[in-house]
């Protein structure tokens, strides 16, 4: 497969779980954690998010060079009067992944049918060199099941303890494992006292 360099940037509690829309909303980390956030963003050509978190969240996927907005979907449902729609910025794309889904009437939206794969390999042939996924779990947990995450950022939130035996983690339910495991090296470490926070970067091993 023809594909971009994939990243991915998560905020993990002490316990290793990422907040979900059901349990607790987006806004629990620190300031200096969202301006990382905007920092990786700028070296993205595209962002990618699940349109549960885009909704959960809701996000504009807004970056200073306007990288294009891709969000994945089965059923392709959006509303209308979501931020995304009436902010500017890059191109947005819409994956849909179930083949019976209608698509979303919103214009000025690119829509997309097909595997995840597919869409990788289309937004290649477009010029995309680096895509940046924040989230959601199940968007990430494909990624890695396909092996395709090259570099994995994550802001380890010390004060705060999400716990639960359900509560997902980056790749899913924690009982759930991947096909393989997938091996990476640490390449950037830097403890943020201030606010109980350490941002970690990850490098896929060839």
């Amino acid at each position: 497969m023809t594909r971009p360099t994939i990243s991915i940037n998560f905020a993990i509690s002490a316990d290793g779980k990422i907040s979900s829309a059901a349990k607790r909303p987006s806004g629990w980390t620190s300031a200096a954690d969202k301006a990382r956030l905007k920092q990786l963003r700028e070296g993205a050509d595209a962002l990618i998010v699940g349109r549960g978190t885009l909704e959960a969240d809701r996000m504009t996927m807004a970056a200073p060079a306007n990288p294009w907005r891709c969000i994945v979907s089965r059923s392709g449902r959006l509303d209308p009067a979501h931020p995304l729609f009436h902010s500017p910025g890059g191109p947005i794309h819409l994956l849909i992944t179930d083949s019976e889904a209608e698509a979303p009437s919103i214009p000025g939206i690119a829509i997309h049918r097909g595997s995840l794969g597919d869409f990788l390999t289309e937004l290649s042939a477009a010029g995309i060199r680096h895509l940046h996924c924040e989230g959601g779990g199940e968007l990430v947990r494909e990624l890695a099941t396909q092996d395709l995450i090259d570099e994995i950022h994550l802001t380890w939130a010390g004060h705060t303890l999400f716990g639960g035996r359900e509560a997902p983690t980056i790749t899913g339910i924690p009982a759930d494992f991947l096909p393989a495991s997938r091996g990476y090296e640490l390449t950037h470490f830097e403890p943020q006292p201030d606010t109980g926070e350490c941002f970690l970067s990850y490098r896929r091993v060839p």
